[in-house]
């Protein structure tokens, strides 16, 4: 604890933003970095506590309190209040390889559950961890690291998102050969395309690639396992088969085959809960995923120029759903220049502090703006959030086009124990809209693969695979992020990558060294 006194000296300051108004003119990210002095007094604010809720990393309630991949959070706040910035980022690569994706796009459930936060603004955890790895790679302090021995065995990870990187990443530093099967054209999964650049540079993406790929990290695009090509199993070996011209020449024909197998294919299947609502065949309605990634491709691949996206300019939208993803399909319109917006929640509003049966370290379920609302509230004075509101009818035009909703009002009524949503007779209203996006959340995995190769799965459709083991039902297949545990945090998938890995390893060579 460097200053023992500096929680009670310095109040929780963050590094300022572009205004609203001014950042939803381009796509470039909008948070900038503290200068060092307000860094170090920010660090200074940790207590160092005698029990760091911040890096326990539990479940409560079913939500995350504390950082799931166990950041050694006191520890580098200290070194960054005294000064010692290379330190601070050894000890941050101990726990985490991609802290510059998670000091960006993280909740921080570590400033949720820290113990300053129970009656102080909580220490400013996230933002001193985008610092930390900034800095050291302004410095030239990240550099390959390829292992030194290579132990002749050969891994298959398919899907590159947070998950698949962390385990390439991890597997790749115990000596085994890893190739990363992606079926997107880029690597990084929900890095790349389900996360909008003004949130995650993609810059950022590709320079955690360029960096695992210099390190011995093999990445082969274009190329969806269980579709393209079939992964076949013989002799408890796992063989690709089925790879078309462009691959084959991607991979030799000794590296098509692999002694185990990492499935991280995320969470894909969309929720739809209006298949049975009137209107939901109309033109114009489409889930969110769709909506982001053609946004992101097309402004990587032409910035815009190609048109191969969905425009929201000049429309009437309206987002159905709230969580991250909500929130970015509502950042992405305004960029567009839509006409007007609304975000419909079936929930009710949270309140400002946290409720009687939301206690600390729970994460705290209150109220507050995330920055595509902030946006929208700069541009027309409101929150374009409407609470405890459902979508009843989707109504169309001649051209069989969206052109508005019906929605109503619901209360939320105790039914045997269970709260559940009751419309409110007399509520109906209609708006106008052109462009329904839908944000409704992942029901799991694509099955095809997991059906080629016999992986059990438990109720909800996951790869069954024990959480610490990983392992699934076939000898040497692991799986690990949302295709394992369900649609999650981005700091989860890395926990999980990191975990199946060091299970995989120790199923390769009998042993493991991997944390």
């Amino acid at each position: 604890m460097g200053k023992p006194t500096g929680f009670i000296e310095f109040p929780r300051e963050l590094p300022l933003a572009q205004a609203p108004a001014e950042r939803i003119h381009h796509w470039k990210e909008f948070h900038a970095h503290a200068d060092e002095k307000l860094l170090q007094t920010q660090g200074a604010r940790c207590m160092d506590c005698g029990i760091p809720f911040c890096h326990t990393g539990t479940l409560i309630e079913g939500m995350a309190s504390g950082c799931p991949i166990n950041n050694l959070i006191p520890e580098w706040n200290d070194l960054v209040y005294r000064g010692l910035w290379r330190d601070a980022i050894d000890r941050l690569h101990k726990t985490n390889n991609f802290p510059e994706f998670t000091g960006r796009v993280c909740p921080a459930p570590c400033e949720g559950s820290c113990v300053l936060g129970i009656n102080d603004p909580a220490v400013t955890i996230k933002s001193i961890e985008c610092a930390i790895i900034d800095k050291a790679f302004e410095e030239g302090w990240v550099q390959p690291e390829p292992p030194a021995v290579r132990t002749g065995k050969h891994v298959a990870v398919v899907g590159s998102g947070p998950a698949g990187l962390a385990a390439a990443a991890q597997l790749n530093k115990a000596g085994h050969s890893v190739t990363v099967f992606e079926r997107s054209d880029r690597i990084g999964g929900l890095l790349m395309y389900g996360i909008p650049n003004m949130k995650l540079d993609k810059r950022t993406v590709q320079r955690r690639v360029n960096l695992m790929a210099a390190e011995g990290v093999r990445f082969v695009t274009g190329c969806e396992v269980g579709r393209d090509c079939k992964l076949q199993i013989a002799d408890r070996r796992f063989q690709i088969e089925g790879l078309s011209a462009n691959l084959q020449s991607a991979i030799s024909n000794r590296q098509s085959a692999f002694d185990a197998v990492v499935l991280c294919g995320g969470a894909t299947r969309p929720n739809d809960f209006f298949t049975k609502t009137e209107g939901r065949a109309l033109k114009g309605i489409h889930f969110a995923m769709e909506f982001l990634h053609a946004n992101t491709k097309s402004l990587l691949d032409s910035h815009h120029a190609d048109g191969k996206f969905i425009s929201a300019k000049d429309k009437d939208v309206i987002v159905i759903g709230g969580g991250d993803t909500g929130t970015d399909c509502v950042g992405t319109a305004l960029r567009h220049g839509c006409r007007s917006l609304l975000q419909l929640e079936i929930v009710p509003r949270p309140p400002l502090e946290r409720a009687a049966d939301n206690p600390w370290p729970q994460w705290p379920k209150i109220y507050r703006l995330d920055y595509g609302q902030e946006e929208a509230q700069a541009l027309w004075g409101d929150d374009p959030r409407r609470y405890a509101v459902q979508t009843t009818r989707f109504l169309g035009d001649d051209a069989g086009s969206i052109r508005a909703i019906e929605m109503v009002q619901v209360e939320w009524v105790k039914d045997n124990g269970r709260a559940t949503p009751r419309n409110l007779a007399g509520s109906e209203t209609i708006v106008p809209a052109q462009l329904v996006l839908l944000a409704l959340g992942f029901s799991g995995p694509e099955s095809q693969l997991l059906d080629q190769l016999g992986v059990e799965k438990d109720a909800r459709s996951n790869a069954r695979a024990e959480h610490g083991r990983f392992a699934t039902s076939v000898p040497g297949v692991f799986a690990a992020g949302d295709m394992r545990r369900g649609q999650s945090l981005v700091v989860w998938a890395i926990n999980e990558g990191r975990g199946a890995a060091r299970e995989c390893d120790r199923y390769l060579m009998g042993a493991t060294a991997l944390p």
